[in-house]
């Protein structure tokens, strides 16, 4: 079974990991855990930003509305999906004495919010609203 899988599988049954190597101390997993939950808040307010600039902003042409809100909806998914792939590959590492698993996707989330607030700034400064 590929890596991938098994780790995905962890997302479901997160007690087979206590199967891979030593307990770590339990601090470690807390902060772990906290970890976890700020990516959540994180991603709880992308899909809120997302619905709001749907909902609040009626006067943008639709293409650019609907462009923010996905931008964002997607954004709030990637990054509650991150989460739990995050968490698990951290709590694999510390049992197995692992260096912690380094990361992209902390780039990439910056660069999306970064672009959306861009087009928001045009919004603003432009005010494209429908006709």
């Amino acid at each position: 079974m590929s890596d991938f899988v098994r780790g995905l599988r962890l997302w479901f049954a997160p007690e087979r990991i206590r199967s891979e190597g030593d307990t770590p101390d339990y601090r470690f997993s807390l902060a772990n855990e906290r970890t976890f939950l700020a990516w959540i808040r994180t991603a709880l307010a992308l899909i809120g930003g997302g619905f709001a600039v749907d909902q609040f902003l009626p006067e943008l042409v639709w293409g650019v509305r609907a462009g923010l809100a996905l931008g964002l909806l997607a954004a709030g998914v990637l990054c509650a999906l991150r989460a739990v792939n995050h968490w698990v590959r951290c709590e694999r590492a510390m049992r197995r004495g692992e260096d912690l698993p380094v990361s992209r996707f902390p780039t990439v989330l910056s660069l999306v919010v970064a672009v959306v607030a861009l087009a928001m700034v045009l919004v603003v400064l432009f005010g494209w609203e429908g006709r």
